[in-house]
């Protein structure tokens, strides 16, 4: 496929990746994950990038994975499908070098999860979050909230499937800032550069304490048994 679906640009050292699917709402199907995690291979092998921003074209962040695409799957498909997916969450999650959600606005579902694999969310005063897909059928991963809100509000938030507003987003820590839409980007790229000021290996060594805190095999089941 020739379309571009992850657009990158550098500022210094960082790497901007833009979620190119405005008419979508940048729902992440198979070809963008694909690209997005090809090209965070290749951030992870450039010295030049210390830090990455993942951002989305429009105005929203990324209404999660294209429903689409995994409809009605027949046995073979499906399982095709939910292994890219689950290697997906682990290429996204153990990328070692800090990674910043510039939330341009609202993060859904799948779109939710990868925020929370980024390690800093900064969010325009458009952003909301959400676990609608509880409503029909499909499992919230507060795996990933846990760490970041708590395991009472993740269980509220999954369980619910309701809207987290900017203000509550701030209050229970799941954004680090909240700041003008129109500023959202410059804000993240500001806050890259304060990162990048560190040697980049003293970066990933912190990157690295922050996977090891994982349990990784733990995750590797749950998203098996939630993907599944």
């Amino acid at each position: 496929m020739d379309e571009k679906l992850i657009r990158v640009d550098h500022e210094m050292h960082t790497a901007v990746l833009t979620l190119n699917r405005e008419e979508k709402r940048n729902a992440l199907s198979v070809e963008l994950r694909k690209q997005l995690t090809d090209e965070l291979s290749r951030c992870a092998q450039q010295e030049s990038v210390k830090v990455v921003i993942l951002t989305g074209k429009g105005s929203v962040f990324s209404a999660g994975f294209d429903t689409s695409e995994f409809m009605n799957l027949d046995t073979e498909k499906a399982k095709c499908f939910f292994e890219e997916s689950l290697q997906y969450h682990l290429d996204v999650i153990t990328f070692p070098k800090p990674i910043i959600a510039a939330l341009n606005g609202p993060a859904i579902a799948g779109g939710l999860d990868l925020a929370l694999m980024c390690d800093f969310r900064i969010a325009s005063d458009t952003a909301f979050v959400q676990h609608p897909e509880i409503r029909f059928g499909a499992t919230p991963l507060s795996i990933l909230l846990k760490p970041v809100v708590g395991d009472g509000l993740a269980r509220d938030i999954s369980f619910t499937g309701r809207r987290v507003d900017t203000s509550e987003a701030l209050r229970i820590g799941l954004f680090n800032r909240v700041v003008p839409v129109d500023t959202v980007l410059d804000e993240a790229v500001n806050y890259a550069a304060q990162i990048a000021e560190s040697k980049l290996e003293t970066l990933m060594a912190v990157k690295r304490m922050c996977i090891a805190a994982i349990d990784i095999e733990k995750f590797k089941q749950v998203l098996a048994d939630a993907l599944g």
